[in-house]
């Protein structure tokens, strides 16, 4: 390991935290709980969503039809991802990340209290907020974490490792006390458990911030970004506004898989002239263009990834309340056994050790550590194994919970082979200029692949499960043995970057 001090580290104020936190700055912490609870919160509120939107309206539900609440619910997780774009040029440009992160908690916890409100309108209005927060807090506190390491630092992809288990704590619990309130008692406390969540984890924030030296706090707009910046702001209050009067009058409400296929297909404009012109802009210098490829590559498996991935909120929620025996498990401390908690079952499995297990064996493997690209090929098989074993028995109910339970083992580990790994990528290969920027790339790729995931799910009424399983699977595994193929190009593109 080489020698930490003021004249490799990027910023020296943070040294004397160093190696308090499992061997790393102390930073990390305020980073890890920050986002722990915030994934609290949106895991929490995601695990009842497309439930209470199929529920009946005598049990409290919105009473949607399948096709409906999976085109709103693919649409929702979409934007939360895709406003990572401009969350993190909003960093770069105008308020640097440390006060970005505080803006977007604060949104997330209005949006989850507006959802509170038993009514269609703040229901959809608290849905806008929540996408703007997260926009706003998601791409720009894992910058922060890249922000405690020098280039160099071996403990680069072991610290976003350790941070990805932060994110795990919370996905773990929120589904158990969220998911035991919204499906036993009533939805909306749910909800209203995920907004207080988030309040913990912003007075956290702003109490740890003495441990993150001056990361996050650079912000380098001109007065043309503050006064777009400003603009843009009115706009979106604007855009909630409209929202609200559209919900009110039923708008939204009839038109949803309609405006599922429009911003779908204005998602893929936007993907395909963004990487357009980051690939030819003049802006960049040559090495910097070929990294970009580099990313390309790694957002379309990503983006695929996801899309398996994220149907654990949507495919695998439905599955497990409709064709899964939930009444396997149950047990007197927490009563019947209820769809939502299987969500927590990947979390549990990082917890359980696997998070802390991969961050060992990348730093032990050392100079024969795999490239991000195949590692990226190793987690695209094992998402699409969860899906392959699960073919067999697509068509039956009650099924046994063991089913789910090794589909989620399998999409653990294929999550730590992807996603720590393109968080560490993408600070890596991105010039530092421009670090919050592809970082919101990074996320939305998860927009993609949410997109399709809640695509999928409406489908789960009118497809055939077997196919669609055998679909997701068989996609996975060609994508996987593609980028298998690419390793060696993709390593000279990278200029030097693992």
């Amino acid at each position: 390991m080489p020698e930490i001090s003021p004249a490799n580290h990027p910023d020296p104020s943070i040294l004397r935290w160093d190696k308090t936190f499992f061997g790393h700055p102390l930073g990390l912490s305020t980073c890890f709980f920050t986002e722990m609870w915030e994934r609290f919160s949106y895991y929490g509120m995601r695990a009842l969503l497309i439930l209470f939107m199929t529920a009946s309206v005598s049990k409290g539900g919105l009473g949607f039809p399948t096709s409906k609440a999976g085109a709103i619910y693919g649409m929702f997780t979409a934007v939360a991802y895709l406003m990572s774009l401009p969350g993190g040029w909003i960093a770069d440009r105008i308020l640097g990340q440390r006060r970005t992160v505080l803006y977007g908690g604060l949104l997330i916890a209005a949006g989850n209290f507006l959802m509170v409100a038993p009514r269609l309108s703040t229901f959809y209005t608290g849905l806008v907020l929540i996408t703007f927060g997260t926009g706003l807090l998601k791409p720009n506190i894992s910058t922060m974490v890249g922000n405690l390491y020098s280039a160099d630092d071996v403990r680069r992809d072991g610290g976003f490792s350790i941070f990805y288990m932060g994110i795990n704590v919370g996905a773990f619990a929120s589904p158990l006390i969220c998911g035991y309130l919204g499906e036993n008692i009533n939805w909306h406390y749910g909800f209203l458990a995920a907004a207080l969540g988030m309040l913990l984890g912003l007075t956290q924030y702003v109490l740890g911030g003495k441990y993150l030296g001056k990361a996050g706090l650079t912000s380098c707009g001109t007065e043309a970004d503050r006064a777009l910046f400003f603009k843009v702001m009115a706009g979106s209050v604007a855009l909630v506004a409209v929202g609200a009067g559209l919900s009110l009058a039923g708008v939204i409400d009839v038109t949803a898989e309609g405006l599922s296929n429009v911003f779908g297909t204005g998602l893929l404009v936007v993907v395909v002239v963004f990487f357009g012109w980051l690939l030819t802009s003049k802006e960049y210098t040559s090495i910097e263009r070929r990294r970009f490829w580099v990313i390309l590559v790694l957002f379309i498996a990503a983006a695929l990834f996801w899309s398996a991935f994220e149907q654990a909120g949507s495919t695998l929620n439905l599955f497990a309340e409709r064709n899964t025996n939930l009444h396997a498990w149950d047990f007197p401390l927490w009563g019947q056994f209820r769809a939502s908690y299987y969500q927590s079952f990947n979390s549990l499995f990082m917890i359980g050790g696997m998070a802390v297990f991969f961050s060992w064996l990348w730093i032990r493997l050392g100079k024969h550590e795999p490239s991000s690209t195949a590692k990226f090929s190793v987690g695209l098989l094992f998402v699409g194994l969860g899906f392959a074993i699960l073919i067999p028995v697509a068509n039956s109910t009650n099924v046994s919970p063991l089913w789910l339970t090794l589909t989620y083992l399998l999409h653990t580990i294929g999550e730590l082979c992807l996603s720590p790994v393109g968080l560490s990528a993408m600070t890596k290969l991105a010039p530092a200029r421009a670090v919050g920027l592809i970082m919101g790339v990074w996320f939305l790729a998860t927009s993609v692949g949410n997109f399709i995931g809640g695509r999928l799910a409406s489908m789960y009424e009118s497809f055939p499960l077997p196919m669609l399983f055998g679909l997701v699977a068989g996609f996975c595994f060609l994508l996987a043995l593609v980028l298998v193929l690419m390793i060696r190009p993709m390593r000279g593109l990278s200029e030097g970057v693992n």
